[in-house]
């Protein structure tokens, strides 16, 4: 994995042509033209539509701005998904700029977090990374690791910056030469057909016969449903 440069440097800047919009029902002093961004699939909106509050709040009074939320065809999208996860789930099919809807009113309190700074992003972020070296490593790695490390981390996912970013992270990617992986593979199953969000459990690399486990052993174990009989393919 970690000497996979060419491939995770694709992964890191692989883009998503997007369109912001604003809501029809807005209030504002003249015309709002809609708004162009290429997205990186491995952020967070909120940290990457500085631009767009930007573009919007020049035709809009100052009273009639409060906290910004988007949504794509009627679902309001939740700011601590990845941005690649978020079109997957919802707009994969659709044709391209993906049409994303700005507001800066009617805040949809039901169906999503506030996100007052982003500290709170960047504490989400963090969690998740700790969350998985837990996994991984029993949280050993991501422990020795100094406090300018984790910003390190983040600051690269922040600004984009791929060799920043991928200078600390591959420290957690790694294992040692004589086990056959992580201790348990972090991983999560996103669903947009149940109530339940996603799906997570304890999944070894490893068999108990010592075979290594596939992408397709973890679907069969834990989301059959995703697995045709005659085989299966990913998008």
């Amino acid at each position: 994995m970690t000497d996979d440069k060419d491939v995770l440097r694709d992964v890191w800047f692989g883009r998503i042509p997007t369109c912001f919009t604003l809501y029809q029902d807005e209030i504002t002093e003249r015309e709002a033209e809609p708004y162009y961004l290429l997205l990186p699939r491995v952020s967070y909106l909120t940290l990457v539509t500085d631009k767009v509050k930007k573009h919007f709040q020049k035709v809009m009074r100052q009273e009639d701005i409060s906290e910004i939320w988007f949504e794509y065809e009627g679902t309001p999208l939740k700011w601590h998904y990845p941005i690649g996860l978020l079109f997957d789930l919802l707009a994969s099919s659709s044709a391209l700029p993906w049409n994303i809807t700005v507001h800066f009113k009617s805040f949809p309190e039901k169906d999503l977090l506030h996100c007052p700074s982003k500290d709170v992003i960047e504490a989400h972020f963090m969690s998740c990374v700790k969350e998985a070296d837990a996994l991984k490593h029993k949280s050993q790695v991501i422990n020795e690791m100094q406090k300018k490390d984790h910003k390190q981390l983040w600051m690269g996912l922040q600004n984009d910056r791929f060799d920043q970013f991928w200078a600390i992270n591959r420290k957690l990617m790694e294992y040692p030469a004589e086990e056959n992986g992580f201790r348990y593979i972090p991983f999560r199953i996103y669903q947009t057909t149940t109530e339940r969000p996603f799906i997570q459990k304890l999944f070894r690399p490893v068999s108990t016969d010592g075979q290594l486990h596939t992408l397709g052993d973890l679907l069969k174990e834990v989301c059959p449903s995703a697995v045709a009989p005659e085989g299966f393919c990913f998008g």
